[in-house]
């Protein structure tokens, strides 16, 4: 079974601006996590990758009863 990764990868540019990109969170589930970086400052811009318009494989839950 892969395993999977989850990464954040950060550019700070010359003029001090910082682009995020996060990568390996299917879904809106890397909504949550965007917000913590966007109280850090001002949002100029902001786009989805196209992970964000995968669905998140859905868990299964089995129970067997005796």
């Amino acid at each position: 079974m892969p395993t999977e990764y989850r990464e954040i990868e950060f550019t700070i540019k010359k003029d001090g601006s910082v682009d995020y990109t996060i990568r390996g969170i299917k879904g809106s589930g890397c909504d949550e996590l965007s917000h913590v970086f966007e109280e850090l400052g001002e949002v100029s811009e902001s786009r989805k990758t196209g992970e964000y318009y995968e669905k998140e494989p859905e868990a299964k839950v089995l129970t067997q009863r005796k």
